[in-house]
Parts: structure tokens; C-alpha cells; sequence
């Protein structure tokens, strides 16, 4: 009997890093919501009482980015006394923006490949390797290590904004260690919950006291709810339950840790359970085929499990610069497939195009921010891209295609479970 221990972290929208990833991609909404053919590579630098964006940008949209910065950090929970050091209304903003280089721009505008077709016209805006990957440990499809892990940070974000907890502020981290025997998850091992906190809370100051409330609280408040609907439930006997293990988490935010866009790539995907081709989605238009395609890849993948052909796919695609056509396609299915990896990677090959236009197209990238009220890519910029429940993400949605695999292959694999 083969037996490990797997574990995956996230992050609260709080955490320095996170602040970025949503500043960046607030930045892309405002402007693709009012000209979606613009082009954006945002970058956000968070410190103590300072927030810069900078990168490229070529759009026709007019954005106040000094007010729409200062709301996102507002809307995050950054302000006031309680804001430490990094106050949406005092916070320096700084502005340093240029125009995506003509270099860049002439391959995306037509494609080295093109044959005439609309969706050749698009190339892929930079080389690059991304990944996407499903398997069946839960409803979504995603890994349970991940998944519990988002579950945390999403509900301790929640007590923090509807009052039930007030003492606590805006930074924090979770992480769940998963128990596999024959690869299947079978207990929770470790919670591991750190968050920001007011140094007093009711009157009680001294350190073991706060700790042991928080801890109290957090089980009853976060754990317990964010995990009443799974089969595989922690355990308050059998499971780990650490709570701020260095004592205290006072100082923390901007004013704890400097942020910086694109540097939770790990939470923003699977949680280490797959590879990753190591390019960051936040403040990127949809020709960046580091977020496009890493979507269809999770498309791609999610579909071959929703449809029954493996119980895990990982989907690797590889693009060129100005190229609209994948350099290469692969899947692998770890022996889980109900046909060999090459047959697999054929019918991915026949049944997806995979061009960044016609990415762009099928999931409507560019005109989410404008179809949903000038809103999108800042709500996925937290709490993970894929697996999403909470949001309806087009990526996400496998049902008409799985449906078509599951036609395409009948004869050859029987009826799929």
C-alpha cells in the first residue's frame, strides 16, 4: 500500500502578494471593460504606506488608476486605524506606465502563421510552456489539498467581513496536508491557519490567551463551516490543528511584507500537484497566452476527466512568440487513462482549437470585464483560477464538450464511469 502525505497553501486577498495580483487585474477590468482590444501587462509593488503599478499598456480606455487603486485596497479591508501602515487613504500611489513595444505588438496583430483565417490573425503574445490539470478527488475536479486550503482562506476573508470575527485584519495564509493511500486521499492531517489579528482582543492581551481564542475561534467559525459538505471532514482528535504558530500575527500586509504581482503562482493553480510552466496570470490581457492558455489547458484537462477517459490529465501546451498555432501539445494521464496518452493527445488535437484567438473567442476573454458589470479578473485574482465554485468561469464549464468526447471515443472505451 503506497502512503504520503500531500500539502497545498493559499492566501488571503490580504496578503501583500495578493493585493497585487488584484490591483494588476482591476487594472486590466477597468480598461478592457471599456476598449476590449486593449492590450495590458500590469505589474503592482506593495510596501509599507506605498502602491506602484507599472508595465505596458496601449488602450483607448480613460481610468482614473489613483482612485481605482485606492478602492481595491479599500474594498480589501485596508483602511483607517486598523489599516497599519498601508492606508487606502494616505497610501502614496505612484503611476508608471508605458505602451506595449511595436515588436511585440506586430506579431500579435498578425500572426507569423496566418492563412487568412480571423483566428490565425492572433498570435500568441509571448513563447512560453503552460499546463493545466483535473482529476476526480472533488466535485470540481480540482486536488483536495488545494481545494480545502482555498476553502480556509475564502471563509476566514468571511468572518473577517461580516463582523462574526472582528478582531481579525486583512493578511493570511492556510495550508492542509492530505493523507493518500493508492493515491486517494483518505484523512486531513495538518490545518495550518495563520492570520492577522488585533493585538487585544476583548481585553485579553497576553499572548498564549489571544492565541488560544483565536484558535477556539477559528474551528468553530472557519474549519468546521468551510468543510460541512465533504465527505473527508478534519477531525478535532485525529487532525493537527495549528493556529499562528510564531505566537502572534500583529504586523502584517504591506506594512509586514513587501507584495509583488505574480508571486503566488502555485496558489493560483493547483497547489503544487501539477506542474507549472512558471508564467503568473494577473494584469494580463487575454493575447498573453501565460492566462489564456493555462485556462484552456485547465479546459482541456477538466473535460477528459468530466468525460470519464482518466481519473487525472495533465494537458501541457507550448506556444511561439507572434505564432498562433501550439508549438505542441501532450497529455498525460499518470496510467489513470481509459485510452494510452497519444490517442488522448490525437482526440485534444481534433476536438480544441487551441489558438489564442480562438481561446480568446471561445471563453469570451476579452469582454468578461464589460459583460459582467466592469468586474472579473479582479474576483478570480484570489482564492485560485480554477476549481471555482463561487464564480462563474467559462474555462470551468465542460459540460457540451465532455459530452462530445464521451461520443467521439464510445466505441472505443465502452461507457465511461
Amino acid at each position: 500500500m503506497s502512503r504520503y502525505v500531500f500539502t497545498s497553501e493559499s492566501v488571503t486577498e490580504g496578503h501583500p502578494d495578493k493585493i497585487c495580483d488584484q490591483v494588476s487585474d482591476a487594472v486590466l477590468d477597468a480598461v478592457l471593460a471599456q476598449d476590449p482590444a486593449s492590450r495590458v501587462a500590469c505589474e503592482t509593488v506593495v510596501n509599507t504606506g506605498l502602491c506602484l503599478i507599472t508595465g505596458e499598456i496601449t488602450t483607448n480606455a480613460r481610468v482614473d488608476f489613483n482612485s481605482l487603486v485606492r478602492g481595491v485596497i479599500e474594498q480589501i479591508g485596508y483602511s483607517g486605524a486598523r489599516a497599519g501602515g498601508f492606508d487606502a487613504r494616505s497610501a502614496a500611489v505612484l503611476i508608471a506606465l508605458d505602451q506595449q513595444s511595436p515588436d511585440i505588438a506586430q506579431g500579435v496583430n498578425e500572426a507569423d502563421d496566418h492563412d487568412g483565417d480571423p483566428l490565425d490573425l492572433i498570435g500568441a503574445g509571448d513563447q512560453g510552456i503552460m499546463f493545466g490539470y483535473a482529476c476526480d478527488e472533488t466535485p470540481e475536479l480540482m486536488p483536495l489539498p488545494i481545494s480545502l486550503a482555498h476553502r480556509l482562506a475564502r471563509r476566514l476573508a468571511e468572518v473577517r467581513h461580516n463582523g462574526s470575527l472582528g478582531y481579525l485584519l486583512p493578511d493570511g495564509k492556510t495550508q492542509v496536508s492530505v493523507v493518500y493511500e493508492n493515491d486517494q486521499p483518505v484523512a486531513i492531517d495538518t490545518i495550518l491557519i495563520s492570520t492577522q489579528h488585533e493585538a487585544d482582543i476583548d481585553g485579553v492581551s497576553e499572548e498564549k490567551a489571544v492565541r488560544e481564542r483565536i484558535s477556539a475561534d477559528l474551528w468553530t467559525n472557519v474549519v468546521l463551516p468551510a468543510t460541512a459538505d465533504l465527505v473527508l471532514k478534519p477531525d478535532q482528535d485525529s487532525t493537527r490543528f495549528l493556529v499562528n504558530p510564531t505566537g502572534k500575527f500583529v504586523v502584517g500586509g504591506p506594512q509586514g511584507d513587501a507584495g509583488l504581482t505574480g508571486r503566488k503562482i502555485i496558489v493560483d493553480t493547483y497547489g503544487g500537484y501539477a506542474r507549472h510552466g512558471g508564467g503568473a496570470f494577473s494584469g494580463k490581457d487575454p493575447t498573453k497566452v501565460d492566462r489564456s492558455a493555462a485556462y484552456a489547458a485547465r479546459y482541456v484537462a477538466k473535460a477528459l476527466v468530466a468525460a470519464g477517459l482518466a481519473r487525472k490529465a495533465e494537458v501541457q501546451l507550448s506556444y511561439a512568440i507572434g505564432v498562433a498555432r501550439p508549438v505542441s501539445i501532450l497529455v498525460e494521464t499518470f496510467g489513470t487513462g481509459k485510452l494510452s496518452n497519444d490517442d488522448l493527445t490525437a482526440l485534444v488535437q481534433e476536438h480544441f482549437d487551441l489558438r489564442p484567438g480562438a481561446i480568446i473567442a471561445t471563453f469570451a476573454l476579452r469582454d468578461l470585464p464589460q459583460q459582467r458589470g466592469g468586474r472579473f479578473y479582479q474576483d478570480v485574482a484570489a482564492y485560485g483560477h480554477f476549481g471555482r465554485s463561487d464564480l462563474q468561469l467559462p474555462w470551468e464549464d465542460v459540460t457540451v464538450v465532455a459530452a462530445n468526447l464521451r461520443q467521439a471515443t464510445a466505441s472505443r472505451v465502452g461507457s465511461p464511469a
